[in-house]
């Protein structure tokens, strides 16, 4: 019989479907990163328990995988300093006229809508080290960003 009759498997035609990126470098979270991770988990264990859809299954999985992994890997870290910009700090700052809050927190706490951003992103790489008073550059600008205020995200 020819090949081309042959009929194969519809699994074979399927795109792979890889593990979630992790982030790379390490795993940083403040003590709120550290319960999400934990919640999400116990929720998505309790999800995986209560599925019966295979494909549903398979994807909830592979998600609790991510986050089990983002859980064993998670780096309590240590608080910031008092005046200076870091990871877990609160910091107000001035960008093109408008004064903002954000908390610089872990990749996975990460909302830039909710004010939470990672310590990776550029914004935050730009504000790491400064203090109140100090400019920093940001997007190809030199002294774009006026920090105005610096404290402790409380948890």
């Amino acid at each position: 019989m020819s090949v081309a009759f042959r009929r194969e498997s519809d699994e074979e035609h399927k795109e792979p479907r890889f593990e979630l990126p992790l982030p790379p470098g390490p795993n940083l979270v403040t003590a709120s990163g550290l319960r999400q991770a934990e919640d999400m988990v116990a929720a998505l264990e309790a999800e995986v328990a209560a599925e019966t859809d295979e494909a549903a299954l398979a994807d909830k999985q592979r998600t609790l995988r991510y986050w089990r992994t983002r859980l064993v890997t998670a780096e309590l870290a240590p608080p910031p300093p008092a005046d200076e910009v870091a990871f877990g700090s609160r910091v107000t700052f001035r960008l093109n006229g408008q004064q903002r809050t954000i908390d610089v927190v872990g990749d996975d706490e990460a909302d830039p809508a909710a004010g939470k951003i990672a310590f990776s992103a550029p914004l935050a790489r730009a504000l790491i080290g400064t203090g109140p008073g100090d400019f920093a550059g940001f997007n190809g600008k030199a002294n774009a960003i006026e920090v105005m205020s610096v404290e402790s995200i409380e948890n």
